[in-house]
């Protein structure tokens, strides 16, 4: 089935039943789907601001926690005994929720985006870096004894086929990712600054405008959505040759 298509069965069966339950229960904290939809209208131009806010923050916390992760997991996932000295220390570190350093964040960076990105970018850091050391551990030996045996650098041989076969595993986790860097993301903008869809939405709440809170929260959905299926794009479309490598290791 399309994407295009599963997307919009999808949205029409969620404000079916939103709808029905919203009328079902009657209370003014959840408006039909009908009136969260007008709302968003309502407020397009005062919601876009902060969903451009929020998209910063993401393509920002993402790209440092990728950049300064990937290397790193490479390394861990081809040198054993650097891994063996390193490796519990990011899993040590790896379970802790890393909202819990939100306070310190903010006494450190104060308000504005910089704790936002601090925060989030990482988790996506250690997200890829367990990701890639995983990937990079699980290359074949015989695919690098043969790129050795032509004369290749170890350096060569990481850039050239570590690196490149680690890559869907690290989209894989970037994209189940998203929906916990927008859930931190929320959660941030809610406590400190004044921009941003987490930010919007506590304040549509404060003024008991559910309504618009919800028309936050749909924009809030459809940032996570888009985010997703553009990493999903992009690992169709450069990576399409990892299902046959896969195929046939």
């Amino acid at each position: 089935m399309n994407r295009g298509l599963s997307y919009t069965l999808a949205t029409v069966f969620v404000l079916v039943v939103w709808q029905g339950v919203a009328l079902a229960i009657h209370n003014p904290a959840l408006p039909t789907a009908t009136a969260a939809v007008q709302a968003l209208w309502v407020w397009r131009a005062g919601i876009a601001p902060h969903l451009l806010a929020s998209l910063l923050v993401i393509i920002s916390s993402i790209a440092i926690g990728m950049v300064l992760g990937l290397p790193i997991g490479l390394a861990l996932g081809r040198m054993p005994k650097l891994d063996r000295l390193a490796a519990p220390l990011v899993f040590l570190l790896y379970p802790i929720p890393k909202v819990v350093f939100v306070p310190v964040l903010l006494v450190l960076l104060g308000l504005g985006n910089a704790p936002k990105i601090v925060l989030i970018a990482i988790v996506i850091f250690f997200q890829t870096i367990v990701s890639t050391r995983d990937a990079a551990r699980a290359v074949r030996k015989d695919f690098v004894d043969a790129m050795l045996a032509l004369g290749m650098t170890p350096w060569q041989v990481a850039w050239y086929l570590v690196f490149p076969v680690s890559l869907p595993a690290v989209c894989t986790a970037v994209r189940i990712n998203i929906a916990t860097a927008i859930a931190i993301l929320f959660l941030a903008e809610s406590i400190a600054g004044s921009s941003g869809l987490g930010y919007f939405i506590v304040q549509m709440w404060g003024r008991l405008d559910y309504a618009a809170m919800f028309a936050g929260i749909i924009a809030l959905a459809v940032l996570g959505v888009v985010l997703y299926e553009s990493v999903a794009a992009v690992e169709r479309h450069w990576l399409g040759w990892a299902d046959g490598v896969s195929a046939q290791s």
